[in-house]
C-alpha cells in the first residue's frame, strides 16, 4: 500500500511538471532556479490511508510552498547586502553547531548521568532552600467516600470511616465497590482546588471546612452523601513538606548534575584534544 502512495505522488509529479531525468541525488519533482525538490523529499507527506485526491492536493500544496520559499530565499540572496547575508550565514552556522553539540552532549550525559536522588540528598537540598518552597495554595490530607443515600449499612460505614483503625480500613476497602467514588489514602498531600473539582458539592462557601484540621464533614447532594475526614492542613505561605516537593527537588538535583557533567565533559574533550594534538592555539 505504501508503494502505491509513492506511485500516486510520482505520477502526479510527472503529469503536472516537465519530466526530469534521474540525477545523482535522486528523482527531481520540481525546480526553482538551481534548487531541486526530489521525490524522496515528499515521499512521507501522505499515509497509505490518504485518498488519491487528498494525496494530490497535499503534494501540490507542499510543492507550491517549497517553491515560494525558495523564490524568496533566492530573492533575498540577490537583494540583501553582503554584510546582511554574511551575518545570516554566521547565524545559520552557529545554529547548526549548537544543534550538533547539544545532541552530542545530551547523548553523553544520558549515558553517564545518575538519575537516582536518595532521601538524604533531597533532605539536604530541602533544608538549604526552604524559602523556595513556600506554598501558593492550600494542601490537605484527607479521605472521603461517596455513598448512596439509602445504603442499609450507612451508619456502620460512617462509624468505621470516622474511627478508621486497621480493621475498619480493611473492611471499607473490601466493600469499596459499593461506593460511588472514594479515596481512603489519607497519608498524601493534595491540593484543595483538586478536591473542590473532585467533589462538586463543596463550594466556596463551605471550602473553609476543608481547612480545619481533624474536621469531619458530611454533605449531601441529589445522588448521595459524602463523608470526609480532614487529617492535616497546610495554608498558603507555609513551607511545603519534603514529601510533597520531593519530585521537584529530584529534578533540580538531576539538572544540577547534568550541568556539572556537561562542564566536565567539555573540559575533558578539550584536554584530550590538546593531548592528542587535535587542538592547538598558534602563537
Amino acid at each position: 500500500m505504501r508503494s502505491s502512495v509513492i506511485l500516486i505522488i510520482y505520477f502526479f509529479v510527472l503529469s503536472s511538471c516537465s519530466f526530469f531525468k534521474k540525477t545523482e541525488d535522486g528523482v527531481p519533482v520540481a525546480r526553482v532556479n538551481d534548487s531541486y525538490l526530489y521525490l524522496e523529499d515528499i515521499s512521507d507527506l501522505v499515509s497509505a490511508e490518504t485518498s488519491k485526491e487528498d494525496s494530490t492536493l497535499l503534494v501540490q500544496n507542499f510543492i507550491n510552498r517549497w517553491a515560494t520559499q525558495q523564490l524568496l530565499v533566492d530573492g533575498a540572496k540577490l537583494n540583501l547586502s553582503d554584510n546582511k547575508l554574511e551575518t545570516f550565514n554566521k547565524l545559520v552556522n552557529q545554529y547548526k553547531n549548537d544543534l550538533y553539540t547539544k545532541a552530542y552532549l545530551e547523548a553523553l550525559v544520558k549515558r553517564s548521568i545518575d538519575t537516582a536522588v536518595n532521601k538524604e540528598e533531597a533532605a539536604v537540598y530541602y533544608e538549604e532552600n526552604k524559602e523556595a518552597f513556600k506554598l501558593n495554595e492550600e494542601l490537605i490530607k484527607f479521605r472521603y467516600v461517596y455513598l448512596e443515600n439509602n445504603m442499609l449499612n450507612l451508619r456502620k460505614i460512617e462509624e468505621q470511616f470516622k474511627r478508621f483503625n486497621t480493621k475498619d480500613r480493611r473492611e471499607l476497602d473490601s466493600i469499596a465497590i459499593q461506593f460511588k467514588s472514594y479515596s481512603l489514602n489519607d497519608s498524601i498531600w493534595v491540593k484543595v482546588n483538586q478536591v473542590l473539582k473532585k467533589i462538586p458539592v463543596l463550594q466556596s462557601e463551605n471550602k473553609n471546612e476543608l481547612l480545619k484540621k481533624s474536621n469531619f464533614i458530611q454533605l449531601k447532594d441529589s445522588l448521595g452523601v459524602y463523608l470526609m475526614q480532614i487529617n492535616d492542613v497546610l495554608l498558603r505561605s507555609e513551607t511545603a513538606p519534603l514529601e510533597y516537593v520531593k519530585p521537584t527537588i529530584d529534578q533540580i538535583v538531576i539538572n544540577q548534575r547534568k550541568l556539572e557533567l556537561i562542564r566536565q565533559l567539555e573540559k575533558d574533550i578539550t584536554k584530550d584534544a590538546i593531548k592528542n594534538k587535535q587542538f592547538e592555539i598558534f602563537k
